[in-house]
Parts: structure tokens; sequence; C-alpha cells
């Protein structure tokens, strides 16, 4: 049978990585449960074993039931009936499959029914599905929005929500209004206390809301009167059980058609409180942001990876002038490097969900015991990691997915623009990626400090000093010679201490990183495993080409030039 975990060697690659054995002790809390829970690890090799099955699992749905069905979800799409919404049959299908299998709430704690996964397999599950169909991706991964109410709900709250999630049920965010989009201060939906009820309750709408009309949403609305910014926000749980919310329309989207977004309407909505006022915004949805971005980047990696293939599949099949066209050199070019940007993003998607493991597990243990300096210590450096790769890796892995995308097109030919292959869906897919839960502007506006405070360099010199084959130097030298290309260019830029010409370079700066970055994770690839080395070569060398031309863009455009366009 076709399995999508079994035949990508790469997933086990990056699930072995040395860090792994840290987290799954610390996320065991060294496989304390094993005595409470039949279905617990009892030591590292059982844990690991535990997430490669769940991997095979999910990776042979994706193959036999998920991506076949994909086709008849993007034609039929959910439908909307006196205010609800309902799946199409095939989306209902899969969702079955994955209830079935028992892989909802797989990061969530086992006292709430969950697997206590970390976040890399989860997200490798992402990928998976994401590979076979984007648009349920934007269904079954908003399971996530359970560990934002596993951080900050009370415990009352977690107790009532949480196993409903493990056991298959929906969720979603409902952030976004008609005049409050990227600027969520703008945010005015109305939450209103009632003594004699005590209790909330929402009136207002929501616009462009992923899986709209789930079972349990987590609600970005107004708290506290006469405010307009972020201090006047509260996050609240609405419960569908209790109605209040109906869906006034459907969008009619380009593509991710089988998710729902929905336009929703609270009349007098019950809501309860989750955490504390004012907090809404600035502490609970931007924890909740980081993690959708967390999910949008391993979707943008699985987009890519479907699109490498499809492309790859059709370019050893097809044709012309007597031979395949694999065999001539612009389109294998093209297959070299939509391999090389998958291969890179996906490296980039593991080191940050390892970061965010480290991370969070840490402030989960903080919960129960005070942690020791050292502990805190290692928390906040890979906090502060998984803040700075977060914005890099969301901007460029969905900027790549949309390049592979539109390749794969091109490969196809005139093919490729009609709806009889897969890779003009993946086209309409990979377009909302470098949009939503952030457009890429935005997140160059998120990582440009990291930029400027030098974190991105001390993490590049960190991965330098590591050790490498010999075979290995003349690529490292090359990666060496982009640092200090980069450190250059930063520098220029920086020292003008003009806000605003940083600010205008920021995108190329940001770019110039990624780069190294990129290309330093792959060298580690390559350096365990031979399977990454072309990808390694082939990146770098574009990695290099793109800083050069950055390089000369800045240099010509410099702070003079740009005070004089300014005067302009």
């Amino acid at each position: 049978m076709a399995n999508y975990y079994l035949d990508n060697p790469r997933f086990r690659h990056h699930l072995h990585h040395p860090l792994m054995p840290r987290i799954v002790a610390l996320k065991e809390r060294d496989f304390a449960d094993k005595d409470k829970y039949e279905y617990a690890p009892v030591d590292f090799e059982d844990a690991m074993d535990s997430y490669d099955k769940a991997l095979e699992i999910i990776g042979e749905i994706c193959a036999e039931i998920i991506e076949p069905n994909a086709e008849s979800v993007d034609h039929e799409g959910p439908s909307l009936h006196n205010g609800r919404v309902t799946y199409s049959s095939a989306t209902q299908q899969n969702l079955d499959a994955v209830r079935k299998a028992g892989l909802m709430g797989m990061a969530m704690p086992r006292r709430y029914e969950g697997l206590n996964f970390p976040i890399v397999p989860y997200i490798m599950a992402a990928e998976l599905v994401s590979q076979a169909d984007a648009s349920f991706q934007n269904i079954w991964g908003l399971q996530d929005c359970a560990v934002t109410l596993y951080e900050f709900g009370n415990e009352d709250q977690q107790q009532r929500y949480l196993p409903r999630v493990c056991a298959g049920e929906t969720m979603s965010m409902d952030l976004t209004e008609p005049d409050a989009g990227s600027d969520l201060q703008a945010v005015m939906l109305k939450a209103t206390f009632s003594e004699e009820d005590n209790c909330w309750y929402l009136n207002g709408v929501k616009r462009f809301i992923t899986n709209g009309d789930s079972d349990i949403h987590l609600v970005l609305a107004r708290s506290e009167d006469g405010t307009k910014d972020a201090r006047g926000l509260s996050m609240f749980i609405y419960d569908k059980r209790q109605g209040g919310v109906d869906v006034r329309r459907i969008e009619n989207k380009l593509g991710i058609k089988g998710a729902p977004t929905c336009e929703l309407v609270f009349k007098n909505t019950k809501v309860e409180l989750c955490g504390e006022r004012k907090l809404g915004l600035i502490k609970y949805v931007m924890a909740l942001m980081n993690g959708a971005r967390l999910g949008i980047m391993s979707q943008s990696v699985g987009i890519s990876e479907a699109a490498c293939r499809e492309a790859l599949a059709f370019a050893r099949e097809r044709k012309q002038f007597g031979k395949a066209i694999i065999q001539f050199p612009p389109v294998y070019e093209m297959l070299a490097l939509m391999r090389a940007k998958t291969d890179a993003s996906r490296t980039m998607l593991y080191e940050t969900a390892r970061f965010v493991d480290m991370y969070k597990t840490w402030e989960d243990i903080a919960k129960e015991r005070k942690l020791e300096p050292e502990e805190r210590q290692e928390m906040k450096l890979y906090s502060k990691l998984a803040d700075a790769f977060t914005p890099m890796g969301k901007g460029m892995t969905s900027e790549y997915a949309n390049q592979n995308a539109n390749d794969a097109v091109q490969i196809h030919g005139g093919s490729g623009y009609m709806k009889d292959y897969a890779c003009e869906r993946l086209y309409r897919d990979a377009r909302i990626t470098n949009i939503y839960e952030g457009t890429t502007q935005l997140q160059v506006v998120a990582a440009i400090r990291y930029v400027t405070t030098g974190l991105y360099l001390e993490q590049i010199r960190r991965y330098e000093a590591l050790d490498y084959k010999p075979e290995l130097d003349g690529l490292k030298q090359q990666l060496k010679d982009m640092t200090e290309h980069y450190a250059t260019i930063v520098a220029s830029v920086s020292e003008t201490k003009d806000s605003e010409y940083i600010e205008f370079h920021a995108r190329r700066l940001v770019e110039a990183a990624s780069h190294c970055i990129f290309g330093y994770l792959l060298l580690q690839d390559a350096n365990a495993n031979d399977l990454f080395l072309r990808s390694a070569e082939v990146y770098i060398r574009f990695g290099q080409s793109e800083i050069q031309k950055i390089e000369s863009y800045i240099q010509h455009f410099n702070h003079e030039s740009f005070k004089v366009l300014q005067a302009e």
C-alpha cells in the first residue's frame, strides 16, 4: 500500500535528530507516565517507536484516503444551510479516518486523553496531511488551538474541552474582522459581562475564519469599554453546543477549497473568558499565532513536496523532440532547485519545531516546579531562537511553496493549466500560504530585529563551529564566504542608524540571513546523510548567487541614493 511517510526517508532523518533524546526525556518527564498509562513509553526507544508507528498510520491515510479524495474535495467543497456548514462527503471521510486512527490531540497530555507527542512528530503529521491535501490541513491542523487552551485556560476549562478535542472535535481561532485583518488591534467584536448571569456575551462579526463552524472556538474580542488598542482585548472560548453564532456565508476562494472560510455573526453569544482580561492579543493570540505560523510552514513544505513529485513524474513521462523532457537542462535545473528548496524548507521547519519543543516543554515544567538557573537559561535561549526562526521560516517556506507550485505548472506546460493535473490545484492552494497568519511582509517586520541585533549571525556562527566531514569542506567554505558577505551588508545598512533605510532593505537582509541558515542546516543534513548532498550543493550555490545580487543591489541603492529618493 502507498504510504507518504515510508516512501520518504527524509522524515526519519529529521525525526532522529541528535536533540530528540533530550526533547523526549523532558516531554515525558523521564517517562513518569509509564506506570499510569498503558500506552505511555517506557524509554526513549519506545517513545520513538510510538512516533514512528503513528506517522506510518497517518502516511497511509494520506496516500490511500486523503490524496485520492483531494480532487473531489476541491470540486465539491463545503456547503451552507441555515447558518450551518456541512463538509463535503470526502472531507468528512478524511475526518472520520483520522479520528478513528486516534490522531486528534496528538500533542495533548495523556491526562486529557492525548498522545503527549512533542511538536516535531505532530508537525511531521501536519506536513504529510498537507502533501495529500492542503485544505484538509486547515481542518485537522487547527487542533493545535488546543495547545493555547492548555497553556492559558484554567483547569476546569482544560478538563471540559481538551478531551473533546482529543476525541475528534474541531477547533477554530476567530480573530479577523471586516475592518481588522493584519491589524488585530482594531478588533471591535463586543464582549459584555452580565452580572445577573455571571457570564460573558459577544456581539458582532468575524470574517475570514478558517473552519468557522467548528465545535470549539477561541475568540478575540473587545472586553474593555472605551479602548481602541490591544490593551482592551481578551480571549474567549465559545462552545458550539451553546448556540448563538451563525455562519453568514462561506467565502468563494481561489484555493484551499475543502476548508470553509466563514463570516460569523455573534448574537448575544454566551462565552467564557480564557485567561486574564486585557491579555487576549498581547499574550494569548501572539502564542496562538506563532503555533499557527509553524502549521503554515508545515503546509508550505507539504505543498512543495507534492509539487516536486508531480513535476518529476511528469518530466520523466512527457516526451518532446524524441526524449523525456527531464533530459533538457532548463527542466532538470528547475527540478533540482525545486528539490533543494523543498529540502531546505523542511530542515528549517524541523529546526524551528525543535526550538519550540524545547522552550514550551520547559515552560510546562515550570508550572510544576521551580526551574534551576541553567534550565531557565536554556528555556530563554530556545524561546528566543523559536521567536527568531518562526517568522523567517514562515516567510521563506511559503514563498518557496509558491515558487515550486509555479514551477510544477511550468514543467507541465499547457497541461499544467488544466484541472486534469494536480499541479493546478497545488498552484491555487499555495497562493494563500504567504498571506494568511501574517503576510511575508509582516514576517519580515518581525524578523528584521534579529538581523540588526545579531541573533541570526550568532546562530550562523554556532552552525559554522560544528564539525563536518572533510569532503564537505568546499561547501562549508562557500557558506563561510556567504556569511561574511551577509555580515558586511548588515553592517553597511545598520550603521546608518536610519530606521526607514533599514526597513527599506529589511526583506533583502532577512533573505540573505535565511540563505546562510538554510544552507548550514542542509550541510548538517548532508553531514549525517548523503541523501541531502545534492540539495545542499544546489541550495548553497543558489544562496550564494542570491546574496551576491542582494549585496549588489544594496551597494547601488546605498543610503545616499535612498535619501535622494526620499527627497523626490
